[in-house]
């Protein structure tokens, strides 16, 4: 990744796909709003490792490793839908803001970089970038370097959703506009997912 011209269309690549709505964003966005952006920002250093590390392994082969596993892609969609559903249900259900009790974000470090292995945005984006953007020409070296770069910009552009969500922290103490966010965040986790898993599934 030499080229100053590919450099620069992959780190757009990465500002746009990790700076969009997504799962990601979605877990970030709720946990600024109940625990604050400092106390979110385990979550995001767990999911920018997460990315990078999944984007490190996919390049260096375990994608085709995994590929030649017969119905993995299929057992991938199902165990991703059925997480993600119960993850909508959780933030749907969860109430509102009890300052006392909401002192930890719903996930931590870990739990940021496993959920990249059942987040279809993240597989999208980790393999897309590789296949498009990481040169055949010392592959290793190039594969490492584009996962520290998607690292590296993931943490502010996923950590601006920390930012968003503690702006409706006040909002949430009351049990109506809870309510609505919490139904809201739930929906925008289904969309973004969703679709990609049935669309995998059917091909």
């Amino acid at each position: 990744m030499t080229d100053t011209s590919v450099l620069l269309s992959f780190l757009l690549f990465c500002v746009v796909m990790t700076g969009t709505p997504g799962p990601n964003n979605a877990m970030v966005l709720l946990a600024g709003a109940r625990v604050g952006v400092w106390r979110a920002m385990p979550l995001v250093a767990g999911i920018s490792v997460g990315v990078g590390l999944l984007l490190a392994a996919l390049g260096l082969g375990l994608g085709t490793l995994l590929s030649a596993i017969p119905g993995f892609d299929v057992a991938l969609c199902v165990v991703g839908a059925a997480y993600i559903l119960w993850l909508a249900w959780k933030i749907a259900s969860s109430g509102p803001l009890q300052v006392r009790d909401d002192d930890t974000a719903p996930m931590g470090v870990f739990g940021g970089v496993a959920f990249q292995w059942v987040n279809p945005k993240a597989w999208a984006v980790t393999i897309s970038g590789v296949a498009t953007y990481v040169p055949a020409e010392h592959h290793a070296q190039n594969v490492l370097l584009a996962a520290v770069i998607l690292l590296l910009v993931s943490v502010p552009c996923v950590g601006i959703w920390a930012v968003g969500g503690a702006t409706f922290r006040r909002l949430l103490m009351h049990p109506r506009y809870a309510l609505l966010f919490n139904l809201g965040m739930a929906l925008v986790l289904l969309v973004a997912t969703l679709p990609a898993l049935v669309q995998s599934l059917a091909l």
